[in-house]
């Protein structure tokens, strides 16, 4: 079984243990945000900027976060304790309303933090189509939260890459353009030049993504935040990902073409690692 610690309202729970009610508004009306972060090989990378973020999220939805993203980044070091120092982990913080009718009582939200083992991939890459489905524009939907109600719509681009026999989808704006891939954040290189799609307000701008657009710039590539028509990613040199999960990772086939494992994929993971273990002095602040 999969080792998993949950804090919540003042103690420390092993398992899945039963924490929403059938009444609880985050149940039946969705009024839930998280955040994901990882521990692997000793270290949790842009941990604060993802308490952060978290605590940013469940405010935008209207709730009243009863904890700070200082006291969220303690609790995750002592939860850390309670496994290997070594452990590959995925932390997930997350707000959540218990009462409201429709529109959710802030004065409700509680807090759960989970530590469960997460193994990290091997960076074997993964393959793409592009999706039928569309990220909603801002005025459509919560996109501007990290808001567990967008995600059933990844989830439906996923069963459609994978009945066509694809591992990920690439999702468009509702203008046609790039947006992200279902999962990650999408980069693509042409002609020695990176590109990922300019924040629009349709997708997160990914804690990862923009550590990758720091560290590739301070390493002296080019790297264009820009709209991305989507015929440009049938010739791109390299796509590929970043994001918490995976952190970056190649996509080694797009539709019907075959691609390589390339050199900005292979240098922005290289840089990840480093800065993840503090061989990066600077990057930091940049």
């Amino acid at each position: 079984m999969t080792q998993a610690w949950t804090y919540v309202d003042g103690e420390w729970l092993e398992g899945n243990p039963p924490i929403l009610g059938p009444l609880t508004h985050a149940t039946w009306l969705s009024s839930i945000v998280f955040d994901g972060a990882r521990a692997f090989e000793g270290v949790t990378p842009d941990l604060d900027l993802h308490c952060q973020r978290c605590v940013e999220s469940a405010i935008r939805m209207g709730m009243r976060p009863p904890v700070t993203p200082v006291e969220i980044e303690a609790l995750v070091r002592e939860g850390l304790t309670r496994f290997p120092a070594d452990a590959a982990l995925y932390i997930r913080p997350l707000f959540f309303c218990e009462t409201g009718w429709v529109s959710a009582n802030p004065d409700s939200t509680r807090f759960m933090l989970t530590l469960v083992e997460t193994p990290m991939s091997e960076p074997g890459g993964f393959t793409a189509c592009l999706s039928r489905y569309r990220r909603p524009a801002p005025d459509q939907a919560p996109v501007d939260c990290k808001a567990s109600c967008l995600y059933p719509l990844a989830g439906r681009a996923l069963r459609e890459a994978s009945a066509r026999g694809f591992d990920n989808a690439v999702l468009l704006d509702p203008w046609g353009l790039v947006a992200e891939f279902a999962t990650a954040n999408l980069f693509m290189a042409k002609d020695g030049v990176v590109s990922t799609p300019a924040v629009n307000g349709t997708f997160l701008n990914g804690v990862t993504r923009q550590r990758v657009l720091k560290l590739l710039r301070l390493d002296g590539h080019v790297v264009m935040e820009r709209d991305i028509d989507p015929e440009e990613l049938e010739d791109a040199d390299e796509i590929f990902s970043t994001g918490n999960h995976l952190k970056v990772m190649p996509v080694r086939r797009y539709e019907e073409r075959e691609l390589i494992h390339g050199p900005f994929a292979r240098r922005a993971r290289e840089l990840y690692w480093d800065f993840a273990h503090g061989r990066c002095p600077g990057a930091r602040d940049v």
